[in-house]
């Protein structure tokens, strides 16, 4: 039993890369489990494993008391004394547990726990591998399908294919090769989720890593990809080496280089009027990267001509692009495609406008400043006639305080003057009256 149980462990490691420490941690726990479910106590339960037999034994330890109160975790001295004259009040002996009363339970719950580790050992390995191959290309063979998904098997795990991962138009069957981005792994409580696309702009640019040895060794460097599966795609590229040219690495001598990428991720769908199976197709535009945002969106543009570039003061991120008349609907696309690509690709909202239309606007804004100028000045004028009026209020105020200020005081002068005939009429009055006294 003991064999097995190594070889068990052996197995469980080896393959299945279950730590064997973990094993026989888990059987330990059952076995204390199991014997707290028969005692209704653990504390007293000691677990060991020999290493050399491959056995576990169990022990139940017991201090030396003078009374005992329980016999599970209790010895009483004489007891102790039997068994060797070196027992003291305090001493604690183990006494070696039969297994066999309680261990098919702790077999079966070691079975449990050891599964359950197994379980999460196997999701921890798979989201470690696919977490490192996350933003890399991988081959699959389709599997199955659902309403939601296409399931691609990927060696141990099967990952999901949604339809807005697809390349518009393309069909599988069962057991096709197919190659996939893998954009995002998942690792949750129900297992692991591996996310692919064929439809991702990275796609693009793993294929050409693939393919193009410039671009595998650095020395053409994809700055940023911008798609619109089985339709167009606008790659900007630059050149780290002066004397390699950036596009025509990419496009290669004929189009060889680009071909090739095409053809690892053109899909073929079938036609419903001639039956025949016909390749959707994708065009790729290559694009000059400059580090001038002015430039870069010059050329991510086209193939439209563009007169120039003006960028908003308030957002650094919002560009109006002016063209010429005749090219407006051509920098515009196809359903707004063009401008759209263009702007993921360069990072910025892009507003197009055809020359007259920006003149226009121009002179509208012209009108519009000359108008607020006006009001300006309008209101100056307005604000300058009523701070005259308040002005001129105020200096008739000045002028009738002055005149109330005079009359009071020509008032008081002749009230003084009056005061002073009174008493001067009053004088000979007193005079006479004296001298008729005498």
């Amino acid at each position: 039993m003991s064999k097995e149980m190594l070889e068990a462990f052996r197995v469980l490691e080896e393959e299945k890369h279950i730590d064997k420490n973990d094993i026989i941690d888990a059987v330990t726990e059952s076995l204390k489990s199991a014997y707290k479910r028969r005692y209704g106590q653990s504390d007293s339960c000691e677990v060991e494993f020999n290493e050399k037999t491959g056995d576990f034994q169990v022990y139940s330890v017991r201090e030396v008391v003078e009374e005992v109160f329980d016999s599970r975790l209790e010895i009483s001295l004489a007891d102790a004394l039997k068994i060797s004259s070196a027992y003291e009040l305090g001493d604690k002996i183990r006494f070696e547990e039969s297994v066999k009363e309680f261990g098919r339970v702790a077999a079966q719950s070691a079975k449990q726990t050891i599964m359950e580790k197994m379980r999460r050992q196997m999701r921890e390995i798979t989201y470690n591998e696919y977490k490192e191959h996350e933003g890399e290309i991988m081959t699959g063979t389709v599997e199955r399908f659902d309403q939601r998904f296409i399931y691609v098997n990927l060696g141990s795990i099967e990952a999901q294919l949604s339809h807005q991962d697809q390349i518009p138009g393309e069909t599988f069957k069962s057991h096709d090769r197919i190659e996939v981005y893998v954009y995002k792994v998942e690792n949750n409580p129900r297992g692991v989720n591996v996310f692919v696309s064929r439809s991702h702009p990275q796609f693009i640019k793993r294929i050409m890593e693939q393919e193009i040895p410039e671009v595998f060794d650095g020395t053409v460097e994809i700055m940023s990809v911008s798609r619109e599966a089985g339709d167009r795609t606008k790659v900007a590229v630059r050149s780290h080496n002066p004397n390699v040219d950036a596009i025509g690495t990419i496009v290669g001598r004929g189009g060889a280089n680009i071909k090739k990428v095409v053809s690892k991720f053109h899909p073929v769908r079938l036609d419903p009027k001639s039956g025949l199976a016909v390749p959707v197709e994708e065009n790729i535009d290559v694009i000059q990267w400059e580090e001038d945002p002015a430039e870069f969106i010059y050329n991510a543009i086209a193939p439209a001509e563009v007169d120039y570039v003006i960028f908003d003061d308030e957002n650094s991120k919002h560009a109006t692009v002016v063209v010429p008349d005749n090219k407006l609907s051509l920098a515009i696309g196809r359903r707004g495609q063009n401008v759209r690509l263009a702007a993921h690709l360069t990072g910025y909202r892009i507003d197009i406008k055809s020359a007259t239309e920006y003149e226009t606007m121009e002179a509208q804004a012209e009108e519009a400043y000359e108008a607020d100028d006006l009001a300006e000045e309008s209101s100056s004028e307005i604000l300058e006639s009523a701070e005259g009026l308040e002005e001129v209020q105020e200096a008739d105020q000045i002028d009738a305080e002055a005149q109330e200020q005079a009359e009071v005081e020509e008032a008081q002068d002749l009230d003084e003057a009056i005061e002073s005939q009174e008493i001067e009429a009053e004088a000979p009055v007193e005079e006479a009256e004296s001298a008729d006294q005498d």
